[in-house]
């Protein structure tokens, strides 16, 4: 019986080594080499302190910030450890109750915006964790961050343009806002 056992455990121990440490250390070590800051975390700094990572959302609640979508993440929304979407389909009551709740709160934060609100402002990504925020969906949040931060909106909606992102390499996806690098810029103009 040993002698038919003595290849599985072979087998077992060079297959452990190759995938559980062999494997793992060239991509971290490639990653490193390659994109050091993607593979660390893409973590903003300011002073030494890391401040956010520019590819999970974080949560901004208070009016004089750029807010980002909302989070679909449970038990705390923006927890990077349970990424995901509600799932929830479009006939769904609980998601239409949850898109009115957030319009009826992007409402009362700035009643005087008339505007239609931008649908990213209002549904999760299918992450739950998208730093993103549509260009329009910023546009319409200026006016309420300019008059709280005591900026003129022509400044805001010149910084949010620096801030904007194009598309990647030119043809994929949408332009984009990064929430916190915004909101970061915001605090270095008008803290």
């Amino acid at each position: 019986m040993l002698k038919e056992l003595k290849p599985a455990l072979i087998l077992l121990v060079l297959l452990s080594a190759l995938t559980g440490a062999a494997y793992p250390a060239l991509v971290t070590g490639l990653a490193q080499a390659t994109l050091p800051d993607q593979a660390n975390g893409s973590l903003l700094k300011e002073n030494g302190q890391a401040v956010g990572s520019r590819l999970i959302g974080q949560p901004f609640s208070e009016p004089r910030y750029f807010w980002g979508r909302p989070s679909a993440t449970a038990p705390m929304p923006y927890n990077g450890g349970s990424s995901g979407g509600a799932n929830l389909g479009p006939l769904n009551p609980a998601l239409e109750a949850a898109v009115q709740e957030r319009i009826n709160a992007l409402k009362a934060a700035d009643p005087g915006q008339q505007a239609p609100i931008p649908v990213d402002l209002v549904t999760a990504s299918a992450s739950g964790l998208d730093p993103h925020i549509s260009p329009a969906a910023a546009r319409w949040q200026a006016p309420r961050v300019a008059r709280l931060r005591g900026l003129p909106e022509v400044q805001v909606l010149a910084l949010l343009e620096r801030h904007t992102e194009g598309r990647q390499w030119g043809f994929l996806g949408e332009p984009r806002v990064n929430v916190l690098t915004l909101n970061r810029a915001l605090d270095r103009v008008a803290p």
